[in-house]
């Protein structure tokens, strides 16, 4: 069975000012939350983000860098604020904020980012088998993720297979912190 724990990164500007991906460094006051949390794994992995990384850090984890665990591509609209785009391209930005099959120019779709980390996801769980079988038991392994909430958000759709239209439901904060269980190959929501 595979524990994992997603944590999204402490808080950045960009994520503060709604500022459409790029790789801002975390908020020292985000950092210092974050060395109060208690993550435990025999493995850890982190999206590209230097958030990621440095919240990583903070945790006193040292991550391998997983690139299919980047935030969403925003193509053309990477580094602008929400509220700009609104005001130069009303039309655009209200179709993609409404339809998450929608891709910003260049950018990626919100079932794009869902099939992304499913597949990581699925690695995952095939690397336990291979482990398992390799060692002819059946072993816990514990797994931790540093991400942007957008990939924590995509886990989460992936698991309960939820629609991507449903993620205007699921709200994650930087720093939260959400466990899934895989157990031969189904991923779950765990609570407790």
């Amino acid at each position: 069975m595979t524990s994992l724990t997603l944590v999204a990164h402490a808080l950045t500007p960009a994520l503060r000012g709604l500022v459409l991906g790029g790789d801002a460094a975390p908020d020292p006051a985000g950092v210092e939350a974050a060395r109060e949390l208690k993550i435990v794994a025999d493995e850890v992995y982190a999206g590209p983000e230097t958030a990621a990384l440095a919240t990583a850090s903070a945790l006193g984890l040292a991550p391998v860098v997983a690139p299919a665990l980047r935030d969403r591509e925003y193509g053309d609209w990477t580094g602008r604020e929400l509220e700009e785009l609104l005001e130069a391209s009303p039309g655009a930005v209200a179709t993609w904020l409404e339809r998450p099959h929608t891709a910003p120019p260049g950018g990626e779709t919100e079932n794009d980012v869902i099939t992304r980390v499913a597949d990581w996801l699925g690695d995952l769980t095939r690397a336990e088998a291979v482990d398992n079988e390799s060692r002819g038991q059946a072993d816990r392994r514990t797994v931790a993720a540093v991400v942007h909430p957008a990939v924590v958000r995509a886990a989460v759709l992936y698991v309960l297979d939820a629609p991507a239209e449903s993620l205007r439901h699921v709200d994650v904060r930087p720093l939260s912190v959400v466990r899934l269980s895989a157990h031969a190959g189904s991923w779950s929501l765990t609570f407790g």
